[in-house]
């Protein structure tokens, strides 16, 4: 079942139809459906695809041309290109008067192999390419090395693309569609322990409940998803030992430089390296308070991969139980009594994407510039206080609470709220109260004498984005 990436795939189609040289590059983290979303768009086209490996440059030449032979001519054996500037030649040939698309997956692989292969493409698209009906796409999963080594300014191959796609994990709304027969609720939580990776999300089997697929996937020594976190560090990093530390610190509440260096017990410029590298794969994001310069020193650190978030919460200090065969156990006493709080950011961001939906369609109060999250000092009460959401644009702010409670949201909720909101000078103020259960009477009431309070329960966002 195909889902979501309406967008790239508009985008992809648009291209096909352009006629002309095109050169996309698709890159994104592992499990996110690079090669999916690829293959969606190949069908009943012609195309050639090759995956690169981690191999010398001799066999990954013979691999690639022997893909290219079965694409051009199938009935016909022919012996391996002698140079990759030989193979790209026929390429161009090929797509001389027709419409080609050629697929390097992996290409990260080839280059490390043949580190000149991408001076190579640049002289070949230059040469004859950019005169073909060529449509070229490179994908990897490194994203520091395709952000720097193919889109970089550095890199041979910058100014030749025509279209870039950061493969980004589903929404909410794009995820729940894989297990729409789940309750809502059941579909958030199942959002929130995948982090809304498309490998993660297809291993749910519906079927089943949803307890039985989180314990075995995670809960049982031989799960799928068990290993996942170390076996992708070990993957993409040489030193997973001080990532590993560095996620367990930032995942237990550590979330400033110097806490999070402190915790695992090294310099903190080193810490910050790290962190970097941790942040090109995804998993870790850098953020300040919104009204803030993005070159504010009031930085935390948060885990942006939610399956890490989930598993260094849950896994990770219970490894011992779960190989000893208490998975089951662990589960119910140990991580379902909780994950009503583990959801409260999860219905955070689920409530940031329902905003910018409604924002596109215009139906919002005005047309914000930024959103996100806000902390700070109230120089009144001398404390700090946070915001969930503080969406704004010049002297107007919609201020969000968001509440994953088996309970009715209250009316002191929204009182609170306006009390916070007054430590800002817009002039206009509105009020979102986000709520799983629903709210009180009164509550209700207040909303239907104020137009600037607005109530949104999850049933009705839920309900809004069914399709």
């Amino acid at each position: 079942m195909f889902v979501g990436r309406k967008r790239e795939l508009a985008k992809l189609e648009s291209m096909y139809k352009s006629e002309q040289f095109e050169f996309a590059v698709i890159y994104g983290r592992r499990r996110i459906g690079k090669t999916t979303l690829i293959n969606k768009f190949c069908e009943d086209k012609k195309a050639i695809y090759f995956v690169g490996i981690q191999s010398t440059e001799k066999e990954n030449l013979e691999s690639l041309s022997k893909a290219v032979f079965e694409a051009t001519m199938p009935e016909i054996a022919m012996p391996a290109f002698e140079s990759f500037e030989q193979l790209f030649d026929y390429i161009a040939q090929q797509a001389k008067e027709h419409r080609l698309i050629f697929v390097i997956d992996e290409y990260p692989y080839i280059a490390e192999s043949s580190p000149k292969i991408s001076s190579i493409l640049q002289a070949a698209i230059d040469r004859n390419l950019k005169n073909s009906k060529l449509f070229l796409i490179l994908c990897g999963s490194s994203m520091s090395f395709m952000e720097h080594q193919v889109l970089g300014y550095k890199s041979p191959l910058y100014g030749r693309r025509t279209a870039q796609f950061k493969v980004l994990p589903f929404t909410f709304f794009e995820a729940r569609k894989l297990v729409s027969n789940y309750s809502d609720e059941e579909q958030a939580i199942t959002y929130g322990v995948t982090g809304g990776i498309p490998e993660y999300l297809a291993r749910i089997n519906t079927s089943r409940t949803l307890d039985e697929n989180i314990v075995e996937l995670f809960f049982d020594s031989s799960g799928r998803l068990f290993e996942e976190p170390s076996n992708l560090l070990k993957q993409e990093l040489r030193d997973p030992a001080v990532y590993n530390a560095i996620i367990s610190a930032i995942a237990e509440g550590s979330s400033r430089l110097n806490e999070i260096s402190t915790k695992v017990g090294i310099a903190t410029s080193a810490c910050s390296n790290y962190i970097t590298s941790l942040m090109e794969l995804g998993l870790v994001k850098r953020e300040v308070s919104i009204t803030e310069k993005s070159t504010s020193r009031k930085t935390i650190y948060l885990l942006e991969d939610q399956m890490f978030r989930f598993w260094y919460k849950f896994i990770a200090p219970n490894l011992s139980n779960i190989i000893a065969g208490h998975g089951s156990l662990v589960y119910e006493k140990n991580v379902k009594p909780y994950l009503e709080d583990f959801m409260g950011y999860v219905f955070e961001v689920i409530c940031t994407d329902y905003m910018n939906m409604k924002l596109g369609q215009e139906v919002l109060p005005f047309f914000y510039s930024k959103i996100g999250r806000w902390w700070g000092n109230n120089p009144e009460r001398k404390r700090q206080e946070e915001i969930d959401i503080l969406a704004y644009h010049k002297t107007q702010a919609i201020f969000c609470e968001c509440k994953w409670r088996n309970e009715n949201l209250s009316l002191s909720v929204y009182q609170s709220l306006v009390d916070r909101s007054r430590i800002f000078n817009f002039e206009q103020c509105y009020y979102y109260l986000f709520s799983k259960s629903g709210f009180t009477a009164n509550c209700e009431e207040a909303a239907k004498n104020d137009e600037s309070l607005r109530l949104v329960a999850f049933s009705e966002i839920c309900s809004e984005t069914r399709e």
